[in-house]
């Protein structure tokens, strides 16, 4: 069975951006391949953090991808800081990554321009990202269109310590994307991707009165102005999320309604709604059940933690071995 990794920081609870985009996906995958599910705590402290804050997230975080569908049964679900080794392979494929390569990075590019003073962890960002994934020698990263120059490295990166140190043996697998199926998902203000720093989200623990307060007021098709004037569905982001939640004979009939006036956007939304608290009402039971037993989310995460920290042990005994550490 092919083995697959993916990583999620640890922002809190889940929105529906970063559910519809990966998550979900990830709950198909788990019965298809071996999972390794990570939640990436490193990767969150490149930028300021409050340390309570960050183990808060990193619990919720948990329990979001728990009450979501991932199953521990079937898949391992980790924090990343728990496993030393992650680090331990960084520093290893940092001596492997030229620093051209590293700067040409889309994300830091982009992430450098929002910054005053830019740290190293920042630019080696996608080195740990190639590290988390080698370390578990993973051959499938379930990825979207953004974090496909990232996975690139990886995979050069692989190739670079195979050839070097590999002794004729491909030891890393060049690891493969598997692309979300769901497009990338606009933020509730139509202009850019749904994130909690734009305010723009909608969580999935939220009431049924919360999701209705921050849907009935989100953009819609642009020059749809009065109820009675025709829409053009594509370009309307509420049309899209019926696309991710409502069934396909749902989309046919809201795509009718929008191009004949049949309906205004506060229908359209109506529907969207019912369509999405039939997927949500079960995740916020399954996550109040987690929180009457917190221990559980505990014990979960510990258990996934001494699981990939064998896994990570005979990687680098490999690697230590064939580098000449040992």
């Amino acid at each position: 069975m092919s083995r697959i990794f993916s990583g999620i920081q640890p922002s809190g609870e889940l929105h529906i951006g970063n559910y519809l985009g990966a998550v979900k996906n990830w709950v198909k995958l788990q019965h298809e391949h071996e999972s390794i599910i990570c939640i990436v705590d490193y990767h969150a402290i490149t930028v300021a953090y409050d340390p309570q804050l960050l183990r808060i997230r990193r619990r919720e975080m948990a329990l979001s991808l728990l009450a979501a569908g991932i199953d521990p049964n079937i898949a391992t679900l980790f924090v990343q800081s728990q496993v030393p080794q992650h680090t331990e392979l960084a520093w290893i494929l940092n001596t492997l990554t030229p620093l051209g390569e590293l700067e040409r990075q889309t994300q830091f590019k982009e992430k450098a321009q929002r910054q005053e003073s830019i740290n190293a962890g920042l630019l080696n960002y996608p080195v740990l990202q190639a590290a988390d994934i080698l370390l578990y020698r993973a051959n499938l990263v379930p990825v979207g269109e953004d974090q496909v120059q990232h996975l690139e490295l990886s995979r050069v990166v692989a190739r670079r310590w195979n050839a070097q140190f590999g002794a004729g043996e491909a030891f890393f697998p060049e690891p493969q994307p598997v692309l979300a199926p769901t497009r990338r998902i606009t933020g509730l203000d139509g202009q850019a991707k749904m994130s909690k720093s734009m305010n723009n989200t909608i969580g999935l623990m939220e009431s049924p009165e919360e999701i209705w307060n921050k849907l009935r007021p989100a953009a819609t098709d642009p020059k749809r102005i009065k109820r009675t004037d025709p829409g053009t569905p594509e370009v309307c982001n509420i049309y899209h999320l019926h696309k991710a939640f409502s069934t396909p004979e749902t989309v046919e009939h809201v795509a009718v309604q929008c191009r004949t006036a049949g309906w205004g956007c506060i229908d359209c939304k109506r529907v969207l709604f019912e369509s999405m608290e039939k997927e949500l009402v079960p995740i916020r039971r399954r996550a109040g059940e987690l929180r009457r037993d917190p221990n559980r989310v505990e014990s979960i995460l510990d258990e996934g933690a001494a699981q990939c920290r064998e896994l990570a042990t005979e990687t680098m005994r490999g690697v230590r071995e064939r580098m000449g550490f040992d």
